[in-house]
């Protein structure tokens, strides 16, 4: 009997250290969707619920044009975000509002329309998960996912 208490114990304390084992910590890293926060293009930010872009944006747009240019084979989708404030429908307009506006100053500094495409995702993918300003600011973004 006490064997088989002992067997009993050690499955079930398997089965605890398993799951253990097997929980995934959620971070702001596993909400983007293509590529990381720092990858070959930087991210834009936006001011609460606008779409206009800011000279600081316009500096990273201009930098991610030159590398773009650097790179002629490859494509790039302008992903466009918000932070949890609004309706779905209100998040997902605005966020492809601010997509088109990276879209357009990048065509403006010489990048093919053939090698961008826009997508919004609103609200969906935040980058940080929280419910804080400091959340909503880092959400409030174009990603430039590369292909």
């Amino acid at each position: 009997m006490r064997i088989l208490k002992l067997i009993v114990l050690s499955l079930v304390l398997t089965s605890f250290v398993g799951c253990a084992c097997r929980t995934k910590k959620v971070g702001p890293e596993d909400n983007v969707p293509f590529a990381a926060e720092n990858g070959d293009l930087a991210d834009i930010h936006f001011a609460f619920d606008k779409y206009d872009i800011s000279a600081e944006a316009n500096s990273i747009l201009a930098k991610n044009a030159e590398w773009l240019k650097a790179h002629a084979d490859r494509r790039v989708q302008i992903e466009g975000h918000t932070d949890e404030r609004g309706t779905q429908e209100y998040n997902m307009a605005l966020g492809a509002k601010r997509a088109r506006a990276a879209y357009d100053v990048l065509r403006s500094l010489g990048i093919e329309e053939s090698r961008m495409s826009t997508i919004s995702y609103g609200e969906e993918l935040p980058l940080d998960p929280r419910h804080n300003e400091e959340a909503w600011a880092k959400n409030r973004r174009d990603h430039f996912a590369v292909k």
